[in-house]
């Protein structure tokens, strides 16, 4: 008979997405998950099965915490303009105790060009995000609130751009002016 679990597996899966997000998939031993989970080799192993599968559950974890938020706000009261602001500068106020960067960026980076499951749930990641940022930009438009000469969706794309980049620059070390500077130029281009 198999012994009953002892442990929050969504605790564990969160324990290790901030471990991978810090560290990045290669950079995160089995060792580092142990320590992050507060469980053992063994209990890893037999509840995820591997650690390409705690990494995808927690990258899909850090998607859906990030996208409810950045849904909240596109939906969210205001103009177009005031709810993009508003999108830039979770980033600019990310809480303290989240690591610096970007867990999709980081995937993307390190595994989205040799990790066909990992690229696929990426890609689909991005176009979820990028319809909900074209939408909210058209609406803009058709407001008057944004300059109508400039294709949504390639709008939608800069900002998903500038987000990630922005994200980079605070794990290189940019200050919260140096972030700001950032996010009003890009606010500038709408």
């Amino acid at each position: 008979m198999a012994r009953p679990k002892q442990f929050d597996e969504d605790r564990a899966v969160d324990a290790a997405m901030r471990a991978f997000w810090t560290a990045g998939y290669e950079g995160t031993s089995t060792q580092d998950l142990c320590a992050a989970t507060g469980l053992g080799r063994s209990s890893i192993y037999n509840t995820f099965s591997s650690k390409k599968d705690l990494f995808e559950r927690a990258l899909r974890r850090y998607m859906a915490d990030k996208n409810a938020g950045t849904f909240a706000v596109l939906d969210g009261p205001g103009s177009a303009r005031e709810r993009l602001r508003a999108l830039l500068w979770q980033v600019i106020d990310a809480p303290d105790d989240d690591p610096l960067g970007c867990l999709v960026v980081n995937a993307t980076v390190e595994l989205g060009q040799r990790d066909k499951e990992i690229a696929q749930l990426l890609r689909l990641d991005q176009e979820r995000r990028l319809s909900a940022l074209t939408a909210a930009i058209a609406a803009g438009q058709r407001d008057g609130d944004i300059d109508k000469r400039r294709d949504a969706t390639e709008l939608a794309h800069f900002m998903i751009a500038t987000i990630g980049g922005m994200r980079v620059a605070a794990r290189g070390g940019a200050d919260r002016r140096t972030l700001e500077a950032i996010a009003n130029t890009a606010l500038d281009c709408l």
